[in-house]
């Protein structure tokens, strides 16, 4: 156990927001309010996976909806203690612990946020290891964990809860009541007993986001290597492309932020072109035509200069920026991993090959 400190938060947001794939939402409002309560409400404790009691009952609490509407909707902080008492009452007991959804910037800083209104600890683990737009593709479905019941709030106090046959169900009943919320709110669902969540979580989620923040932070300063080659040795990340933002593609609708990003190359890929093409993250990379990633795996999009995280509502023109990848958590690359968030998930036609395959052939 150790304890999350205001120190902490900016490394986690950094880490959480590459983490994201694009998506996860913008970190800068949830770092805000994640620094004002652990001013107000105190350290937050952060418990490893194997010192939660398995009679614990636990559950991830996030933002829904697209992430470009949550930098202007954003919380006023009440809807934590809305979805954690609609919880508590469903359930007739109480909450131990959360635990983060996903692995993405502004949803790394929610459950901190709430943890220290609440005065609950936190699990150092997530049900993604990255951010998905789909509110079932977690590797709680994966593990037969329901969502039910699932509680939802927003900015105004609108609050509802859903029973579903399935978590297909939650995310098509979900989604239009966030539609119908504006777009974004706050969600505490699936929730598990403590045996339960040590089989479907990925582990360290928070440590690792940390590390990569850290690593950001930090490769500006390197010694005996370009900044971009720290970046890339310390983070692990594949690189695929370096170019600036010719053209940017968005709309949004269902909920969600969908869009293509073209890029012309720079310094050596100068003469080349890439495109990505995201769902609020990151689905699949190209480069001259050449599929050079896709989901599962986490295409990232960060600065030349600074390698900060460029997230999908962040993207302008004339922005240049590397384009990186790194690999899924194994869960992702089985059958039931894949069908639920690989290639065909998301409509494309591309079969799924690890990214460091694709970097291997390439190379060969």
């Amino acid at each position: 156990m150790r304890e999350l400190t205001i120190a902490d938060i900016d490394d986690i947001a950094l880490g959480s927001s590459l983490l994201g794939s694009g998506g996860g939402g913008d970190p800068y409002m949830g770092r805000l309010e994640a620094i004002a309560a652990i001013k107000k409400h105190g350290p937050v404790k952060l418990l490893d996976v194997d010192e939660v009691p398995d009679e614990w009952t636990v559950a991830p609490i996030c933002g829904v909806g697209a992430p470009s509407v949550s930098l202007e909707k954003g919380t006023n902080g009440r809807e934590y203690g809305l979805v954690r008492d609609m919880m508590e009452r469903m359930l007739g007991r109480k909450l131990d612990a959360f635990l983060l959804s996903e692995a993405g910037g502004m949803n790394s800083m929610i459950p901190i946020s709430a943890a220290a209104r609440a005065g609950l600890p936190l699990i150092n683990a997530d049900g993604m290891g990255r951010a998905f737009p789909g509110i079932q593709q977690d590797t709680f479905t994966l593990n037969g964990v329901s969502t039910n019941p699932y509680c939802i709030a927003d900015e105004k106090g609108n609050c509802s809860v859903l029973y579903t046959v399935n978590n297909d169900w939650t995310e098509e009943i979900g989604r239009a009541i966030t539609t119908a919320c504006g777009g974004q709110v706050t969600t505490l669902a699936s929730p598990m007993s403590g045996v339960k969540m040590k089989e479907s979580v990925v582990v360290g989620t928070v440590d690792y986001a940390q590390h990569l923040g850290r690593v950001i932070r930090t490769a500006v300063e390197a010694q005996g290597e370009t900044p971009e080659e720290y970046f890339l040795r310390e983070s692990g990340a594949l690189r695929f492309f370096k170019g600036k933002i010719a053209d940017v593609l968005r709309e949004t609708r269902n909920g969600f932020n969908f869009g293509r990003v073209a890029l012309e190359g720079i310094g050596e890929d100068k003469g080349r072109a890439c495109a990505v093409e995201f769902q609020n993250e990151n689905i699949y990379a190209e480069v001259d035509g050449s599929i050079v990633a896709t989901v599962p795996d986490l295409i990232c999009l960060v600065d030349v200069e600074t390698f900060t995280p460029v997230t999908t509502e962040n993207l302008k023109y004339g922005k240049r920026v590397l384009v990186v990848g790194l690999p899924c958590d194994e869960a992702w690359r089985t059958p039931a991993g894949l069908a639920l968030a690989g290639p065909a998930w998301f409509g494309l036609e591309s079969e799924y090959v690890p990214l460091e395959e694709r970097c291997a052939r390439k190379g060969a």
